[in-house]
């Protein structure tokens, strides 16, 4: 197919729904092999526009070009399997071969034989994503490919279509995943379509110097768009300016996160007393829980102080909630214990949306109590000032919250419970089905809240924000807490595996396969001092290993410090410093093996 010539073209579209005008002549083309993100805020008709270039939406007026012999595969944001029996039968049903079909639905964890009925709203979009790889189409149509989806299968995902040959325009809130899989932006704004050739990563200058430039022009515009628009502008610049000091603040308390831990997944015990305990929010010592044979949390201990903001992340059912509900107090733990500080108000976000009721209006749903105040912590506030706060025009306060977008929902949700007084901030999966700009505004809330946040996500870029800590579940009872984001605890997770299998390969070296090692021509590649420094290195870990088990054995009697803070000092500096030999030991070891072996 010749580049010159788009596979699908939308010309001067137009749509009016719900009593007002959607699309205003949209036009927008995608080429072969284009990687476009359709990006707006909630509401704005992401959906369906992705359905009309799909072939599966009505528009009231313009052209609607597919190139003949397009294949177009669709991720819809709620598939509806209902008509087939299997999971198999319908990852297929588009004309899929079934070997396809099967290697798609195992990567997601699918059964292709399981039952259509009773699956999770997160099965039905996994299955529908299998479908669609599998269908090899020439462009794929995404939306929200990443919600319900782990990082280790959103990291799966970005490699899949990487590899994909065909053309993708895909809807998502998740930056990194936008970043990683797509080159274009086309921008749906007011019922327009504004294109932007570069990368995601360049949006958010790019559409400041459009709102920039519009803004200079306000006379053109009636005064209600102008005033948005005004407000638009001037919070994406006041953003941006505070994002930077938050950003210095955040990198401040992750640097004393990191002189608090003193080795990865290890918190180092503080000598606050009873009287300072207002400063520890939550300490949990070697807490685990099993359900049946299955081990849910293996002993796992951290330490929570006033101010910290924790993220949490992992593999879907590796036991996040979980974790949040011990630590709350909701679900008691198999064995260790909890510590919960004195005048804890938490403040539990879920997104269930279970408080929305039909048949109330948007104002109604704020101002509970009647009149047009809502108490905003502690603080009077007009309703729509407040919803401003939270992207909603004027216009919406009236609307009932039915027409909302499921973003829409979410984002009157979080502005119903982030009115409420607390101190303890407990968001889990907060950013499922927000736009980018409902993202910003949560980050904004986040990094202002004066208490404690513990955030359990999938969205790396979110957490990378935001948090002073990281969690990371492995999936099999394993919990390790590394200071900084997602992508510093990535990292030095990786580092800390890496060193766990130098360690596991030393002890597996014996006297005999030493011998032998000499022996071997590979062995010739050291020099004579290095043959006998890598023969000792083994037995000089295992004494430092022995030591330092000793001394974590001493610093784990409670009593220590009351008893003797001296000796207590003494252990803890002398832990680091064998620590320390221990991993310069461990470099060393696994340099000479790299030698020896050639």
């Amino acid at each position: 197919m010749s580049t010159q010539t788009p596979l699908i073209r939308l010309s001067d579209l137009f749509l009016r729904h719900s009593d007002k005008d959607l699309f205003k002549g949209v036009t927008m083309s995608i080429f072969a092999k284009d990687r476009i993100c359709l990006v707006g805020r909630n509401g704005t008709g992401k959906s369906t526009l992705l359905s009309i270039l799909g072939g599966e939406a009505d528009f009231d007026k313009g052209e609607h070009f597919v190139q003949p012999g397009t294949r177009v595969g669709i991720l819809p944001q709620e598939p509806d399997l209902s008509p087939f029996a299997s999971v198999l039968d319908y990852t297929t049903s588009g004309g899929a071969e079934p070997h396809r079909a099967k290697m798609f639905l195992d990567s997601l964890s699918m059964n292709p034989a399981q039952d259509t009925k009773g699956l999770s709203g997160g099965e039905q979009r996994r299955a529908a994503l299998s479908k669609a790889l599998a269908e090899e189409p020439d462009v794929l149509l995404l939306d929200e490919p990443t919600n319900h989806l782990d990082v280790d299968t959103i990291e799966w995902l970005e490699s899949e279509i990487r590899r994909y040959d065909g053309a993708i325009l895909t809807i998502s809130h998740d930056r990194r995943f936008l970043e990683t899989v797509t080159e274009q932006v086309a921008w749906l704004d007011r019922g327009q379509v504004w294109h932007l050739n570069k990368n995601y990563r360049n949006f958010d200058a790019w559409s400041e110097k459009l709102l920039e430039e519009e803004a200079r022009d306000l006379a053109k515009l009636n005064k209600l768009i102008a005033e948005e628009t005004q407000w638009s502008r001037e919070g994406i610049s006041a953003r941006r300016t505070r994002n930077m000091g938050r950003m210095r603040r955040l990198e401040s308390l992750r640097q004393d996160r990191r002189n608090m831990v003193t080795r990865p997944g290890q918190v180092q015990l503080d000598s606050a007393s009873s009287g300072q305990s207002g400063r520890r929010v939550i300490e949990a010592t070697d807490i685990s829980k099993r359900y049946g044979e299955r081990t849910i949390i293996a002993p796992f201990s951290t330490k929570i102080m006033r101010g910290d903001r924790v993220g949490i992340i992992g593999p879907n059912g590796a036991g996040k909630s979980t974790l949040i509900k011990m630590l709350l107090g909701t679900v008691e733990p198999d064995s260790g214990s909890v510590y919960r500080g004195t005048n804890l108000d938490p403040l539990v976000l879920d997104q269930m949306r279970t408080t929305l009721k039909p048949g109330i209006t948007v104002w109604d749903y704020l101002a509970d109590v009647g009149g047009d105040q809502i108490m905003v912590r502690g603080q009077p506030r007009h309703v729509v000032s407040y919803m401003r706060d939270f992207l909603f025009s004027e216009r919406a306060a009236r609307a009932p919250v039915e027409s909302l977008s499921g973003g829409e929902r979410n984002r009157l949700t979080l502005a119903k419970g982030l009115a409420n007084p607390s101190n303890l901030l407990v968001l889990d999966e907060p950013t499922n089905d927000l736009d980018l700009e409902t993202l910003d505004l949560l980050q904004e809330i986040i990094a202002d809240y004066e208490g404690t946040v513990l955030l359990v996500s999938h969205d790396r870029d979110f957490i990378d924000r935001l948090v002073t800590s990281t969690i990371l579940l492995d999936g099999n009872g394993g919990m390790y807490e590394y200071p900084g984001g997602y992508s510093d605890a990535r990292r030095q997770h990786q580092t800390r595996l890496k060193e766990q299998h130098m360690v596991g390969k030393s002890k597996q070296v014996t006297k005999r396969e030493a011998e032998r090692k000499k022996s071997t021509e590979s062995k010739s590649k050291l020099t004579y001092a290095e043959k006998i420094r890598l023969d000792k290195l083994p037995a000089e870990m295992e004494a430092l290993e022995a030591n330092i088990t000793k001394g974590e054995s001493l610093l784990s009697d409670p009593d220590l410090y009351a008893r003797d803070p001296d000796k207590f000092n003494r252990i803890t500096t002398k832990l680091g410093e064998l620590r320390q030999k221990l991993e310069e030991a461990e470099m060393e070891w696994l340099e000479l093996e790299e030698k020896a072996e050639g």
